[in-house]
């Protein structure tokens, strides 16, 4: 059963999922229009399977709805007010202090 989340969840399941590059590109293409695993598998250099546990993670977090086509199944921003909120976060700007260390020895960003 799906509930309300708390704000600090929504926060918390936004982060994950934006955490992973691969997911980060996922949601960026379905800003653009709704997708399907086997185009964004294409269009993303990813394997079919990468991007299904992908599409799944991001399911479960609530971030993307799946609609049944057929064969097919179609993915896209769950909420209209997220897709409104990617795209504002995209126009900030991030001022970034390239002379301090990232704190994460796990981290690509910084590279």
């Amino acid at each position: 059963m799906l509930t309300i989340a708390s704000r600090l969840d929504v926060m918390n399941r936004l982060g994950r999922a934006m955490a992973d590059p691969s997911r980060s590109r996922i949601l960026l293409a379905l800003l653009d229009e709704p997708g399907y695993p086997a185009e964004l598998s294409r269009d993303l250099d990813l394997t079919r399977s990468n991007v299904s546990n992908h599409l799944t993670c991001l399911r479960g977090c609530g971030l993307v709805v799946a609609t049944p086509e057929g064969r097919r199944t179609r993915y896209e921003i769950a909420d209209p007010h997220l897709a409104a909120g990617l795209r504002h976060m995209l126009d900030a700007v991030v001022a970034i202090d390239e002379g301090a260390p990232c704190v994460d020895e796990k981290c690509e960003c910084c590279a």
